[in-house]
């Protein structure tokens, strides 16, 4: 007798697949029906190469009968990971499938949701509404509204009784409403949504029928502080559906067992999901673009490509462009349109565009109506869109693993290889992208580890907890330690984060806006009242937005008076709008606009004819550069035979750099010191990172006037950092005064790094960000919202009141420990400096460097305050002649 698809879990059991030769005259045929069970022998066939491994598992699957025929109807066949992923699922297991780019996660992830909701009787008139079957969890608002679309079309094409939903940011209140009232079998969501419906006081009745949890490009979700808010929403889902099942998704991780333990409750600590991996799939075609024109020495535009960009958009389908910032996608779009003879239609897409205007590109992109699309991360994760046949990145990935994400969107096929070129915007950039290629065809990953998880973050949930319902300390502390990222929590610093939430700490606690939940005569946390919980519901979530101001139409000269103006474009950052007067021109939504003026929230504007305009900057949109990509390029440098993969002027650089100075060793620390005009110039190499060299700039440049070296500024990029002094820095290492042993020793991050601490504007910066998400500081209020310059005001006066009257607080102690990691990586500074120990090398040279040029050309952007504090603009010309001869000038 057939087994019973209405028997409850986990009690379910499935008869076995057996695999069966099937061939004619003799011959084995390269396909093997599976029968299934004692039915009628419907099938579906596995290529024989994937016998093994289902046979040897003795795989215990069931497919319904619809599901069976639409494969045969289209002529598919499931592949075993997505039999095995099922089998394990129907078992009671957690499972992380880590497989390539069009390997059909998506379809293996939703198998048991959707075989299960398949054999459930049919809702009864009258009949009380079902709570969630199948939550869904994605990083990107755009790729949820992929998968309601890709998956409703199997699931209306095999006749499945199943309703699917999206629920993000974008989606209307009263839809939002409707949702909790009617819920649909499959909810596809966001981390900041899962937050808001579990602060919900009817959280555990919506949640009382929930079977499976999907997280797609987890990789994507746990490394930020949004995994640690969502690992903790899946500690409290565990606590209202204890037989909760997890299915993790990802195509690129570095370390699975951190992903396994992260999906699975830890209490029971170490406990790990299960773990299939596809390995195969097609090598991907990459290649770095050997331009005919010359590599620029800095900056990132990558213009001198454009217009083989254009041939390349020209002679294939669909070409997908990713660049790292929102400024760089707006550059290039209009290069493109520039150049774009043949009138294609090519689009633009990233996070500040309206929503509004995204949703038209995406669905032109699944109506294979675009030839190009210009976008950053809001498209690089998980989209399968319309049939894009090329990649083309435009700078450096600054990861391999993001590079393999992104190369993934082209031919999203497994067994088909992905097309890609990479445009280096400058020649540090080449190097970079050369070492990006090879990690690939490696298969490195770099995904960063995982982290413990931030006590403001930590801080929200309690809140969110509140909001729910009234919580006991001991029950939720339990709960909160079996989300892998708290399991090392203790329980004062958790006693500390309560008080937090319940009094602001300390030096808040006689002002009442911060007592924000009490204690009952019962021991119970409660919200102080409802006004709580409504300033908490409109300010969750751990993205922490730069201020920003709608930008809308307006007539020109208008400048916004008396006029509601016309459709929004999108929001534009605070910071740089505050730059603009009237009758500027600057770039946005892919074109030029006339600045009008700026009136309460709003940024209005006109169409504006011509091309010269500027372009809006955006905070948080760089990418760190990886360390396994800085290893790779220190090892490229210090390995002649590498030079012969990169485009010749490329190499040449590098040659002309070993004749006339050195070119550091791969664990070693070059320095070179030399005079220009009447200044002296320090160039250090450490190929750390942005982030950790803007930090050890800071510190450098104190302990640098402290030796008297009269330190003017410094610039930090990716590869190098440059200071700039009225000393004669070079006589004064020469003499060792200091010497560069003492002035590179680890001790800077003692005293030095504590005395920076007390006025830098990052560690403010950082505590406003701690503080926000903690909800210390809100930034929204029913009907306004604070602008970005009330909320620093708000955060520096605080930050200062504790850093003088609590320096234990907890937030300062949050504060600190996002400093190491986050905007000063100071961890990966840390490693530099022990890495370095005992292995620097000085050069002290007569004029520049070949090596040195492109940093050169980025002095002046960041002066400090010192004895002097004029900066210097450099001429690219003259810098090149004076480092390689007359011969390389561009």
């Amino acid at each position: 007798m057939a087994p019973s698809w209405n028997t409850p879990h986990p009690s379910r059991r499935c008869a076995p697949i057996h695999l069966l030769p099937q061939g004619e005259k003799g011959k084995r045929s390269p396909f093997v029906p599976i029968f299934l069970g004692e039915r009628a022998p419907s099938r579906y066939l596995l290529r024989v190469t994937e016998q093994p491994r289902l046979a040897e598992q003795n795989a215990a699957v069931l497919l319904p009968e619809p599901f069976v025929k639409w494969f045969g109807e289209k002529g598919w066949s499931p592949r075993v990971h997505q039999l095995e992923l099922l089998t394990k699922a129907q078992s009671g297991q957690s499972v992380l499938l880590i497989a390539p780019t069009g390997a059909g996660k998506t379809l293996a992830g939703f198998l048991p949701s959707l075989t299960e909701l398949a054999n459930r009787s049919r809702r009864k008139p009258g009949q009380a509404h079902r709570g969630i079957h199948t939550l869904y969890i994605s990083p990107l608002k755009a790729l949820a509204v992929d998968i309601e679309r890709n998956l409703g079309k199997p699931v209306e094409e095999i006749g499945l009784p199943v309703t699917i939903e999206t629920r993000t940011g974008d989606t209307p209140s009263h839809k939002r409403q409707r949702q909790k009232l009617a819920p649909p079998d499959i909810l596809l969501t966001t981390p900041e949504q899962l937050a808001l419906l579990i602060a919900s006081n009817d959280a555990k009745r919506f949640f009382e029928d929930l079977r499976y949890v999907v997280l797609d490009e987890l990789h994507s979700l746990v490394t930020s502080k949004r995994g640690h808010l969502l690992a903790l929403g899946l500690a409290r889902l565990r606590a209202f559906v204890p037989d909760l099942q997890t299915i993790g998704l990802s195509a690129t991780v570095a370390e699975p067992d951190e992903l396994r333990r992260w999906l699975v409750s830890q209490a029971s600590p170490g406990a790990m999901s299960e773990l299939i991996v596809v390995t195969g799939g097609a090598k991907p075609d990459i290649s770095i673009l050997d331009s005919e024109e010359r590599v620029p020495w800095a900056g990132h535009s990558a213009r001198y490509a454009t217009p083989e960009i254009y041939r390349e958009i020209k002679r294939h389908k669909t070409t997908l462009l990713f660049v790292n910032t929102r400024s760089q996608a707006e550059l290039l779009f209009q290069e493109l349109w520039r150049v774009n003879e043949d009138t294609l239609p090519i689009a633009l897409h990233h996070g500040s565009l309206d929503v509004a205007q995204r949703r038209r590109v995406e669905k032109a992109m699944g109506e294979n109506a675009l030839r190009a699309i210009v976008a950053t991360s809001t498209l690089d994760l998980g989209i399968d869109w319309g049939d894009v046949d090329l990649v083309v990145h435009v700078g450096a990935p600054k990861g391999a693993s993001r590079l393999a994400q992104r190369i993934g969107r082209a031919n999203h096929r497994m067994d088909e290889p992905s097309k890609a070129i990479l445009i280096p915007a400058n020649r540090f950039e080449v190097l970079e992208c050369r070492a990006a290629l090879d990690a690939n065809y490696l298969g490195a990953q770099d995904t960063p580890p995982l982290v413990n998880g931030g006590l403001d973050v930590l801080a929200q949930h309690v809140l969110g907890c509140a909001c729910g319902a009234p919580f006991h300390a001991d029950a939720l502390f339990d709960e909160v330690r079996t989300a892998a990222p708290y399991t090392s929590l203790d329980r004062p610093t958790f006693d500390r984060v309560i008080d937090f939430v319940a009094t602001g700490g300390y030096a808040l606690r006689n002002y009442e806006r911060y007592a924000r939940i009490r204690q009952t005569k019962e021991g119970l946390w409660r919200v102080s009242n409802p006004a709580v919980a409504q300033q908490y519901r409109l300010n969750v979530g751990t993205i922490i937005e730069v201020p920003a101001l709608n930008v809308r139409y307006v007539q020109a000269g208008s400048r916004g008076a008396a006029s509601r103006g016309g459709r929004v474009l999108g929001k534009i950052e605070e910071a740089f709008l505050e730059t603009l007067t009237h009758g500027d021109t600057f770039m946005f939504a892919g074109k030029i606009l006339r600045f009008e003026g700026i009136r309460e929230n709003e940024c209005f504007v006109s169409n504006a004819p011509g091309s010269d305009a500027k372009v809006p900057y955006y905070g948080g949109g760089k990418f760190p550069l990886s360390t396994y990509l800085a290893e790779q390029v220190r090892a490229m440098l210090d390995d002649p035979q590498r030079w012969r993969k990169l485009p010749e002027q490329v190499a040449d650089w590098l040659r002309f750099q070993a004749d006339k100075s050195v070119l550091p060793k791969r664990d070693d620390l070059l320095i070179e010191t030399f005079p220009r005009g009447n200044r002296y110039y320090l160039v250090a190499y450490p190929f750390e990172g942005r982030l950790a060299h803007q930090t050890l700039g800071m510190l450098l440049t104190r302990r640098l006037d402290r030796a008297g070296a009269k330190p003017v500024g410094f610039v930090a990029t990716d590869y190098s950092l440059a200071i700039w002094s009225l000393a004669d820095m070079g006589w004064m290492f020469k003499n060792r005064k200091p010497s560069l042993a003492t002035l590179f020793d680890q001790d800077m991050l003692g005293d030095d790094l504590e005395a920076w601490f007390a006025d830098s504007w990052l560690l403010k910066r950082t505590f406003r960000n701690c503080a926000l998400i903690s909800g210390l500081i809100e930034k929204r209020h029913p009907g306004k919202e604070k602008s970005g310059r009330q909320v620093t005001i708000s955060t520096d006066l605080i930050y200062d009141v504790l850093r003088s009257h609590e320096p234990d607080h907890i937030l300062l102690q949050a504060t600190r420990t996002d400093a190491a990691t986050g905007l000063l990586d100071v961890s990966r500074l840390a490693e530099m400096l022990s890495r370095i120990h005992g292995r620097i090398m000085h050069k002290n040279l007569e004029q520049i460097s070949p090596l040195a040029v492109p940093i050169m050309l980025e002095i002046g952007k960041m002066p400090v305050n010192g004895e002097a504090d004029e900066t210097l603009l450099m001429d690219a010309a003259t810098l090149v002649e004076e480092a390689m001869g007359p011969e390389m000038t561009d």
